[in-house]
């Protein structure tokens, strides 16, 4: 599994590389981040940030229902862990929008209540459609 990390830290697509770009080097809110990261020696994660327990996704449509994300994130989030999923299209086409729903799922009590399984649409004003961050 971590030479499975290493390389996704190698070879990022597109969709990683544009969060990465705004998350790396505490470029955001100061926080740090660490991408592909192993978590229990079970899953690995796009984009962590332990200070506040928080993974985001940047994911393609074969996650869409996908019954292992529903089991991975039900995992994660009983191990203490917040979930934001983004469509890789919003990420590419949104960063701007990205950054200010990560920010807002943060500040809204510290990090979102509850792994959202479903990646959010981003709204034309650019902000995370988040209402959805649910306690699990």
């Amino acid at each position: 599994m971590r030479e499975r990390a290493r390389e996704m830290r190698s070879h990022p697509t597109d969709a990683e590389r544009r969060p990465w770009s705004i998350l790396r080097a505490k470029r955001l809110a100061d926080l740090r981040w660490r991408r592909q990261v192993i978590i229990d020696d079970r899953y690995i994660a796009d984009f962590v940030c332990f200070e506040h327990r928080l993974i985001v996704e940047a994911d393609g449509g074969q996650h869409a229902e996908s019954p292992y994300d529903a089991d991975r994130d039900s995992y994660l989030a009983a191990q203490g862990f917040h979930i934001l999923r983004f469509w890789n299209n919003d990420v590419l086409i949104n960063s701007d929008g990205i950054a200010e729903a990560i920010l807002d799922a943060i500040d809204s009590s510290g990090a979102p209540t509850r792994a959202d399984p479903t990646p959010q649409p981003l709204s034309r004003k650019g902000r995370g459609a988040f209402e959805g961050a649910h306690n699990g």
